[in-house]
Formats: C-alpha cells, sequence, structure tokens
C-alpha cells in the first residue's frame, strides 16, 4: 500500500501533493498536542521508574559516583576548637562532659563545623549526630546526649533558609533555599550537596578511626541528617551501626522532593531498601518519626527573584514505610534492621546499635540524666557553611576545564580524519549514555499521520504526528514548497523552536506577533526559498510540568533529551524515507532552547548533516554555575532543570561541536543577547575554530555575530545552508 502511495505521489501534480503527503492516515485535530506528548513522556516516565525496582545492582562505589563523591579529605588531625574572647570555644562543663564548638578540615577551604561533647572518662563509644537542616546543633545538646558517656559530634548542616544565596557583585538576591543553591552550583560539576555532607560526617570517621583505643562508631540522624546517616553507613564500613528517625520511605517519589534530593541515575540502582542493604550485617535502627513537613516557597521576599524549584517533605504512611522494611529485610535477610514507631524506647535502641559492654554503659549513664543546658547558637555559623562550598564549588569551574583538557582534548587525535572519527565515536556513545542518558531506540510502528493546516502562494504547511514509544509521539510541522515537481528531491531543514515554543512559532509571518520577534518566520522563510522544512516540538513547554518530566527522569539516569533523541531519530528515519528529500541533506537549526537542541541532537545522531546553534552558543558551564558573571546566568534563572549531571568535568560546548565535526557547524549571535556575552561566546567559539582547522576543514564552520538582541537573523545561516546543502 505504501509503494502505490508513493507512485501515485510521485506522479499527482504538485496541487495534490499539497492536499495529502504520501503514506500517511489522516490527522484527527487535537486541542493541545504539546500537552498531549509532555502528558505522554509523564506516563513513559512513571512506569520506567516503577520498573526500576525489579533491575537494581546497589554497590558502594555506585553510590558515592552517583553523590559525586571524587574529592579526597586531607587527614583530621585534630577537632579545632571555633570561638573568640566574646564567644568562647566552651560553651558547657559538668561533672561527665565538657562541650565545645568545633570545627575539621574536609576539601581545601570547606570545614565541617558543630557541637563535640567530650566525656571526661573512657567512652564508651563515639557517635556522630545528624540533625535536620533547619535544626541548628546546639539544640541537640539536652541531657540524653551529655548523659551517654559518649564521644558526640553534632554537625551543622546547610540550612533551608534563602539569606546567602545571593550574588553580591550583581547584587542579585533568591528565594532559593540554601540546600538548593550549592545544588545548582555542584550538580554539572559532578558533585552534590548529599555528598559533600556526607564527606563532612565520614571525616570525622576518619578522627574517630585514628584513635589510639578502638571503641564502636556509630552515625545517627534525623530528618535531613537521617539521609546522612543512612548514605554515611551505607558507603563506609567502619561505621559499625546507624539510627535513622525522618528519612527512611519509599524513594520511588523523589521526584517530588526539594531538588537538592535529586541524584542522577539513583533509582536505577537505589532506593532507601537498597541503601540499607549496604549497611548489612551491621545494625541499623530506622524510625517512623520526626519526618520534617516542608514546602519551598514559591514566593520571593522583597527584592528576591522568585526562582526555586517546587518541592515538599512529608511523613510516609506507616504502612509505605513497613512495606520498604519489608523490602530492605528481604534483599539483605543476614541484616539486622530494627524498625520502631514513635514509641521506640532509648533502651532498645541502644541495645541494638551497641555490643553488651557498651550499651550497658550508655544505659547506666543515661539512668544519671544531668540537666540540659540552653547554648546560644552559633549566628555566624550558617553563612560559613554556605559560603565555604560555594567558594570551592566555583573553584572547580577552573579545574574542571583543566579536567575536559586531560579526558578529552589531550587524548584526541586530530590526524588522520579517519582516526579523529574513529575515537569521536567512542567519545560520542559516552556522551549519549552517561550524560544525555540514553534510552532504547524507537520501537513502535511509525504510523504517520498528517493533515493540510494551511497554505501560502509558495508553501503547503502540514501538521504530522509520528509514534516513537508507548505513549510518546513525534510531532511537527512541514512546509512543502509548490514548485517541487515530481520526483524531486530537495534538501531539509529542521528548524527548532526554543523554550515555550510551539512548531507554528517558526512559520508565522505575523509581524505584530511575540513568536516572529523571535523567529522572524524563518522556517517559512527557508521554505520559500526552496528548502523543505521541518519544525518539530520539543517538550519543554508547560514550565513546571514539562520541568517535572526532567525531575522524574534523572533519578533514572535520563533527561528530557534522552526522550528527545528518540523523537528526533524518529524524525529523521520518516523524513529519509519521503520521495521528496534529499536523504543525505537533513540539517538541524536552532534557536535558544532550541540552540541547546543544536548542540546535543546532531552531536548525537549523525544523520544530521550540519548544525546551526543561534542565541544559545557559549560557554556553557560557567554560565550554568557562575555565581560571579557580569550579566545573570542560570543561577538566577527559573529553569531549575537546565543543570547536566557532571557536563563540566566531561564535556562543554567546545567538546559537543567534536562530535559534530567534521559535519558543517555554526554559531548565529545576537551581540544584545542575555544569554551569555561576546566575549564568553568567543572564548568557547575559538576552541571550534582551532578544531575545524586542525583537522584541515576550516571552511566548514562560521560563527556570524549581528547587532541585535535573541533572535534569528538568518543572513549568514541562511548563506551557509545554501553552501552545504548545495541550494543557489
Amino acid at each position: 500500500m505504501k509503494a502505490i502511495l508513493t507512485l501515485l505521489a510521485l506522479l499527482l501534480p504538485p496541487s495534490a501533493i499539497a492536499q495529502s503527503l504520501p503514506g500517511t492516515q489522516p490527522l484527527p485535530p487535537q486541542p493541545d498536542f504539546s500537552a498531549a506528548m509532555v502528558e505522554g513522556i509523564d506516563t513513559m516516565a512513571l512506569r520506567l521508574i516503577e520498573q526500576s525496582k525489579s533491575s537494581r545492582h546497589p554497590t558502594r562505589e555506585k553510590l558515592k559516583a552517583a553523590l559525586g563523591m571524587v574529592d579526597e579529605r586531607p587527614p583530621v588531625k585534630a577537632l579545632e576548637c571555633v570561638g573568640d574572647i566574646k564567644s568562647p570555644a566552651l560553651l558547657h562543663e559538668t561533672g561527665q562532659c565538657r562541650v565545645f564548638r568545633v570545627r575539621w578540615p574536609v576539601f581545601d577551604g570547606v570545614h565541617g563545623e558543630g557541637i563535640f561533647i567530650q566525656p571526661k572518662s573512657q567512652p564508651h563509644a563515639r557517635i556522630i549526630v545528624l540533625p535536620d537542616a533547619d535544626e541548628a546543633p546546639e539544640s541537640l545538646v539536652d541531657s540524653r546526649w551529655l548523659a551517654t558517656g559518649c564521644e558526640v559530634v553534632i554537625p551543622a548542616l546547610v540550612t533551608r533558609g534563602t539569606r546567602f544565596s545571593t550574588t553580591d557583585g550583581l547584587r542579585l538576591r533568591t528565594n532559593v533555599p540554601h540546600r538548593e543553591w550549592i545544588y545548582r552550583q555542584s550538580y554539572l560539576l559532578g558533585r552534590h550537596l548529599i555528598g559533600y555532607e556526607v564527606q563532612k560526617a565520614l571525616a570525622v570517621v576518619d578522627w574517630f578511626a585514628a584513635q589510639p583505643d578502638r571503641v564502636p562508631v556509630i552515625v545517627a540522624g534525623f530528618g535531613e541528617g537521617a539521609m546522612l546517616a543512612l548514605h554515611a553507613g551505607a558507603i563506609d564500613d567502619r561505621i559499625d551501626g546507624v539510627f535513622s528517625a525522618g528519612h527512611f520511605a519509599p524513594r520511588e517519589g523523589v521526584w517530588q522532593e526539594p531538588l537538592d534530593r535529586n541524584v542522577f541515575g539513583l533509582l536505577r540502582d537505589f532506593g532507601d531498601a537498597e541503601i540499607v542493604s549496604l549497611i548489612a550485617p551491621r545494625p541499623l535502627v530506622l524510625q517512623h518519626d520526626r519526618y520534617p513537613g516542608h514546602t519551598v516557597s514559591m514566593t520571593g521576599g522583597p527584592g528576591e527573584r522568585a526562582i526555586a524549584a517546587p518541592g515538599r517533605l512529608a511523613a510516609p504512611e506507616r504502612s509505605a514505610f513497613d512495606a520498604e522494611v519489608a523490602r530492605a529485610k528481604a534483599l539483605a535477610p543476614g541484616g539486622r534492621v530494627l524498625a520502631l514507631g514513635a514509641d521506640g524506647s532509648e533502651e532498645s535502641i541502644v541495645r541494638h546499635l551497641l555490643p553488651a559492654p557498651a550499651a550497658d554503659g550508655v544505659i547506666a549513664s543515661l539512668r544519671a540524666k544531668p540537666s540540659a543546658p540552653a547554648l546560644s547558637v552559633d549566628e555566624t555559623r550558617e553563612e560559613r557553611t554556605v559560603r565555604e562550598l560555594g567558594r570551592f564549588t566555583q573553584r572547580l569551574i577552573v579545574s574542571c576545564e583543566a579536567e575536559r583538557q586531560a579526558r578529552f582534548w589531550d587524548k584526541v587525535p586530530l590526524q588522520p580524519l579517519a582516526a579523529f572519527e574513529a575515537h569521536t565515536a567512542k567519545e560520542r556513545e559516552r556522551f549519549w549514555n552517561e550524560v544525555i542518558g540514553r534510552l532504547p531506540d524507537p520501537d513502535r510502528p511509525v504510523n504517520p499521520k498528517s493533515r493540510l493546516v494551511r497554505e501560502t502562494d509558495k508553501v503547503a504547511i502540514h501538521e504530522v504526528t509520528l509514534d516513537v514509544w508507548k505513549d510518546v509521539f513525534a510531532w511537527g510541522w512541514l512546509c512543502l514548497p509548490k514548485d517541487l515537481k515530481p520526483g524531486e528531491r530537495r534538501p531539509v531543514v529542521v528548524c527548532q523552536h526554543g523554550l515555550e515554543g510551539l512548531p507554528e512559532d517558526t512559520i508565522t509571518d505575523d509581524q505584530t506577533s511575540r513568536a516572529w520577534g523571535y523567529y522572524k518566520s524563518f522556517a517559512l522563510r527557508l521554505a520559500e526559498e526552496g528548502f523543505i522544512t521541518f519544525a518539530p516540538h520539543n517538550p519543554y513547554r508547560g514550565q513546571d510540568k514539562f520541568r517535572t518530566l526532567q525531575r522524574k527522569l534523572n533519578p533514572l539516569g535520563l533527561t528530557l533529551y534522552s526522550v528527545i533523541n528518540g523523537q528526533h531519530q524518529r524524525i529523521l528515519e520518516w523524513l529519509k524515507t519521503q520521495p521528496f528529500t534529499q536523504p543525505d541533506k537533513i540539517a538541524f537549526y536552532g534557536l535558544s532552547y532550541g540552540g541547546k537542541s543544536a548542540m546535543r541532537i546532531p552531536a548525537v545522531l549523525t544523520d544530521y548533516c550540519l548544525s546551526i546553534c543561534s542565541g544559545d552558543f557559549d560557554e556553557w558551564v560557567r554560565y550554568c554555575v557562575s555565581t560571579e558573571l557580569p550579566i545573570p546566568g542560570y543561577m538566577h534563572a527559573n529553569e531549575y532543570e537546565i543543570w547536566e549531571w557532571n557536563l563540566g568535568r566531561n564535556f562543554n560546548y567546545g567538546e559537543m561541536t567534536a562530535f559534530i565535526a567534521p559535519r558543517p557547524f555554526m554559531v548565529e549571535r545576537g551581540h544584545d543577547d542575555g544569554c551569555g556575552t561576546d566575549s564568553m561566546v568567543n572564548y568557547e567559539y575559538a576552541k571550534v575554530r582551532r578544531l575545524y582547522a586542525k583537522l584541515g576543514l576550516p571552511d566548514r564552520t562560521m560563527i556570524e555575530h549581528f547587532d541585535g538582541p535573541h533572535t534569528i537573523h538568518g543572513v549568514g545561516t541562511f548563506a551557509f545552508l545554501k553552501t552545504w546543502l548545495g541550494r543557489k
């Protein structure tokens, strides 16, 4: 049937071709194809999350990698006292113990800070107590901890406040919680706030392990600290027991939690039960109690940019808690897990975690119960905690560039061309699999459907849908020149819209519309100049609805571009089989988020013969995570889905271009475009120019600067397309 339709299409006059596309079924009108696409991807993502539970293989090394624990800790020779004349380090003393403010080194310029309770006799055990994020360590110093007869360190965590989520040079304040503020800086650089804070706890374990006497080491946590206690215990077997109250639950809904809980690839190998399996056979107490109730505020105070990502924390139902405990026990039958409700007794917890001699000593000490002091909170610590991690992470921008040079450029053979292509083919796979996240190839029949949308005097415009995976389809508008002769094949330009855009935005010629201001009708104009154009819809539309897709995909080791690349695989497959296209001449041209697409889609899909990036090419890593730019970057934007895990240690836009080369590549840049600065763009593009020159192909790349804003210029780019696609 398809062959007959194709033959008829070759024989029919142009007007008939304009009315119907060969080999397609009628496409019923849809009120909102964009919303339907997002809904379908959402359905697929939730299905994949549920399926992940049956194929997990947890290891300590995988967990460390997921948390970005790549930085070496220096030896902790001693806990340093923190104080001055007005606020001495010694906060309290009883006949049994002393209480100090202390700090200890973790990384270069980064310290852990908190409270140290030092017993005056041989300790029964050494305990790290990790509070919830909004609990000051001083508030946990009560009669219980004073009486244990144990050495106790209570670290401070990064809080959920917003006071220091600022860029002072630009006088920009945000409503972003401190925890999200550090997440935004670190995620793209292959680090994570959770990893940072686990490292702070493990630095104390280092110090404990260096002591001459051997007593049990316990990590206990509440709320946010309960999560860190589980991770620390899973990673470090020097920890003899773990107590966790206020975190353990099914983790498949992590996408609803605050953004700083977003861990790339977590659910591929870990739910909370799998993390617990790494603690076994050591003793563990899980308590269904002290879960923080917290919802991220979406409003900003006076002078604040309201850009925080939505998220909330709440206690799971007891039945869900018990079900996850049952999973943990099934995964590690030899584990020693004690699950308690809020009424769990201190004595039962102590006896489960500690061997008899130590447990007896702690319980005896608890019965003494000295009075609890009212300790003043160190009001200066919160800023230090945020600023130290911020400064450390900002320095990584520079060291990551050196890392990319060593990992990538120093290993790329630039001659002969065949050696370059063979090497970058392997790196392309790494980029697709490890950064973008790769889904299986489209597996549904194409099932093309189309309908005529409208016509101009030169162009017929058809709406097209193609099936990709279950629940997921591709959709776009196809522009066919009316002077297309039967049997004639022409080059195709895929014209990609930007953020919150639609296919028709690239086609509308209404010069009073907002869309025309950005796109200048470039898909229609190119069709009027004789190209076939296709304007696909990429599902970055719907604000939180599409950004939530990224939140659901990330824990699976996937991104929105995992889906988009599959959709474009199907689009290319269909375009190449059409009787009016030149299958070896399908180009990509995108603006803004479409320019972001121009760096990621042709980089992995080599059937695109060239790529043009408009309004997006930049020193991308710096633009995403720097808090010190002369202009606001993504640290000050509401695109909270923008960061890609570990990208900065491996690939920037220069490296992505190496996956497009030796195919032609062009950048279109307006001097007044707020997405970066000319100097940042030119800095990164110099790497591209050098690459093509070293390949002996300097004519295959160019950059056009024009005096204008964030828009399609359509001058040098149109000439570039005509040169490389062979049209006059």
